[in-house]
């Protein structure tokens, strides 16, 4: 069969289907109305002139491919003319339905042969939008073209921008990989470096690392400078070979290139609203069968995510006369279609492959397991950047006039989301996506993904993230309600918990290995205290912004909750304690919770504290990270004053942080005696129902009756009702000698 014959098929299948289907709506939209035999009459010509267009429109289509194929005729005094209706009938077709395999195989060799000059040429490489899939047959013959050297710098560069663009849509990637030498070699032309580098970041697999390329590639750096194409082409190089490169490169990952897809945006986004089925309901990623279908999906909606299918099964495995054996002993990889469950993942894992359109793992749990068992860079750099490219042309607070995809944009942050929580770690694209959108973000477009995103940033300095994102969080948070500042916290809270278990698992491998974080442990203690402050700032702020809200200590106290554990939990030598303002603000509330919750914080404060004063690691790593004796200082000072506060009714002895004058002019002329578990103003309620419980009729209460015995029957009332944080402050801060107890320093 001719290369137009199987153009045409190909494409006629999806016209009858498009046909079909819009004559369905139509003729249903009918049938609602009255009969009449002149609506029949105007209905079924319509249908007739639908179909009748489509066809001279794919007859149209034949007669350009052939007429590119053999070339222009030279001998025609028209042939301008008719080489711009053929272009025009090309773009048509590409923009409205997109090519065919063949179709893009014929065009590129029409483009890149060297027949037309370089506009037109310009004109056939921007309209090369596929319809499902490009071969790589095609994309070898093309580059083979470039050898001869028929076609412009222009074109070659738009050229390697296409291949870029539509590289996730190439059905196989082996043969375009054996051709690694050669795209390397085209680095030394300054117009393609910067195209050259992205290709080849996206092909580069360890087998690819050589010296000599090292060499090449560190050459052009001292001739052109640190360029942020060949920054990425050797940071993945001495990823995967770290021997072989000594120079110093940035810790910190970033999007080193520029958007390939600009010009074929719109089309790509149109390929994906013809191709992908209606969006499904974000799925929970769990353990077990792949294909998990909802009960409910959305109409008129489109996926931004690709529907797993891989080139090699749809090709061969897809015939009802192949069956599973045959496929595999054919192509020597696990179909993805195959995959349905754990057992099979761990029986195939040694022959799986991939789909070209990495996204289409994102909602794949199976997928997602095999990737974070191989721990192949080269596959989340290809997640990486495919989530950069989709990120930045999905982002509706790009788009200010645009929210008919907020619904499908929400769900697609989601399933990153999902995606990111499932392997327990942060994408480094949605990093440079915060960074980027934040400054543009309103706070109310979707604030319940972006917040989660900010919680999964990778642990990096905190200098380097300050500025580019809190800083900017920060305006957000204190010019916006309440509910948004606990939400921030929130978001804060699991950041720093997740920042913790990245540190304490690289801790524990460093032995082993060299530290994945490339930073001392000092420098890591020092970017978690820093974020530890800035949240401690925000609270202290945002309390007096909140009139010193109970809700929103409740979730400054959850910070601090995990906070305080950290040498304990984590193993990390860090103690950051929250700062005065936060202290007096929970110790003087009026809600027994939050004074319930603060004596839990201060009783592992002092777990943690005593337990690194006795540790003898600490005092091995004191050359690197050493606890500063202002932090037991300021730890006692706060004790000592909760303790007069709750027990010996001498508040403010020692260590005052309140200026005596206030509380006299706020109308406590005896606050010496006016604070202690009896009555401090959270628990004057407790005090009164245990009194009440002795005599019920009783009018007067005598609050200065709770002593002696009766003072441990108080006691143990208090515990009864639920406040074992106080009893476990208690138990280890207070003695019988009615004394606290404090972290002494030497």
């Amino acid at each position: 069969m001719s290369p137009q014959k199987r153009v045409k098929n190909s494409q006629a299948q999806n016209r009858t289907s498009q046909v079909s289907n819009s004559c369905q709506t139509k003729l249903s939209a009918w049938k609602a109305k009255p009969s009449n035999s002149k609506s029949i009459l105007k209905q079924n010509n319509t249908v007739e002139d639908c179909e009748h267009g489509d066809d001279q429109a794919e007859d149209a289509l034949q007669i350009t491919l052939e007429y590119f194929e053999k070339g222009p005729i030279k001998t025609s005094r028209s042939k301008d003319k008719i080489l711009e209706k053929h272009l025009k009938t090309v773009e048509n077709m590409a923009w409205k339905n997109g090519l065919a395999p063949d179709a893009i195989d014929i065009l590129l060799n029409a483009a890149l042969s060297g027949k037309f000059g370089n506009a037109i040429n310009t004109r056939i490489l921007k309209c090369l939008i596929p319809a499902t899939l490009i071969s790589e047959h095609s994309v070898v013959k093309a580059v083979s073209w470039l050898c001869v050297g028929k076609c412009s710098g222009s074109t070659k560069v738009l050229f390697y921008r296409w291949l870029v663009a539509m590289f996730d849509f190439i059905d196989n990637k082996e043969q375009i990989n054996l051709l690694y030498g050669f795209f390397f070699a085209s680095l030394q032309d300054d117009a393609l470096c910067p195209y050259v580098c992205h290709l080849l970041y996206l092909l580069t697999k360890k087998e690819n690392v050589k010296p000599f390329r090292v060499r090449k590639l560190l050459d052009l750096q001292a001739k052109i400078g640190m360029q942020p194409h060949l920054q990425a082409l050797l940071s993945l190089y001495k990823f995967f070979v770290p021997t072989l490169i000594s120079v110093s490169l940035p810790v910190r990952k970033k999007i080193y290139f520029k958007n390939s897809e600009n010009m074929w945006n719109s089309a790509l986004l149109a390929m994906r609203l013809r191709n992908q089925q209606p969006f499904p309901e974000p799925l929970k990623l769990v353990l077990g069968s792949a294909n998990v279908r909802p009960l409910k999906r959305k109409l008129n909606s489109h996926s931004v995510i690709p529907v797993l299918n891989s080139g090699s099964y749809t090709k061969e495995c897809g015939k009802k006369e192949m069956s599973l054996s045959d496929c595999l002993s054919h192509n020597r990889s696990f179909p993805l279609e195959q995959l349905q469950n754990f057992p099979q993942l761990l029986q195939n894992i040694h022959c799986l492959e991939l789909p070209s359109q990495i996204g289409s793992v994102l909602n794949n749990s199976l997928l997602l397991h095999y990737i974070n068992c191989v721990r192949d860079e080269s596959i989340l750099l290809r997640l990486y950047h495919w989530l950069s490219q989709t990120l930045q042309e999905e982002c509706i607070w790009y788009k200010v006039n645009n929210f008919e995809h907020g619904k499908d944009f929400t769900n697609f942050l989601d399933t990153i989301i999902r995606a990111q929580c499932f392997l327990q770690e942060g994408f480094y694209s949605c990093e440079a996506f915060l960074y980027k959108s934040l400054p543009l973000w309103d706070g109310l477009c979707c604030r319940s993904q972006f917040l989660q995103l900010v919680s999964w940033i990778p642990f990096s300095s905190f200098s380097e993230v300050k500025p580019l994102l809190f800083d900017h969080l920060a305006q957000l948070f204190f010019t916006s309600t309440i509910y948004f500042k606990c939400s921030v916290l929130q978001s804060l809270k699991e950041l720093l918990q997740n920042w913790l278990l990245w540190l304490s698992v690289d801790i524990r491998m460093k032995p082993l290995t060299s530290s994945l974080l490339e930073t001392t442990l000092g420098g890591s203690m020092d970017s978690v205290s820093k974020l530890i402050e800035y949240v401690g700032w925000l609270s202290t702020t945002a309390m007096r912004l909140e009139s010193n809200s109970t809700f929103l200590l409740h979730f400054i106290l959850d910070f601090y909750e995990k906070v305080c554990d950290i040498y304990v939990n984590y193993n990390l030598p860090l103690v950051v304690l929250f700062p005065p303002g936060i202290f007096h603000s929970a110790l003087l509330s009026l809600d027994t919770s939050i004074l319930n919750q603060l004596c839990y914080i201060m009783h592992r404060y002092h777990k943690n504290l005593s337990a690194a004063k006795k540790n003898e690691l600490v005092q091995k790593a004191k050359s690197e990270f050493n606890f500063s004796s202002k932090t037991y200082q300021q730890f006692n000072q706060y004790l000592t004053t909760m303790v007069g506060c709750l027990w010996t009714s001498k508040p403010f002895e020692k260590g005052t942080y309140i200026d005596l004058q206030i509380l006299q002019s706020a109308g406590i002329m005896e606050y010496k005696n006016s604070l202690n578990l009896v009555c401090h103003p959270s628990l004057l309620s407790y005090a009164a129902s245990f009194l009440l419980q002795e005599n019920l009729e009783e009018r007067t209460i005598n609050m200065g009756s709770i002593q002696g015995k009766k003072w441990n029957w108080y006691l143990e009332y208090l515990f009864s009702e639920g406040l074992q944080g106080l009893k476990l402050f208690i138990g280890s801060n207070i003695h019988h000698s009615s004394v606290p107890s404090e972290v002494n320093i030497k």
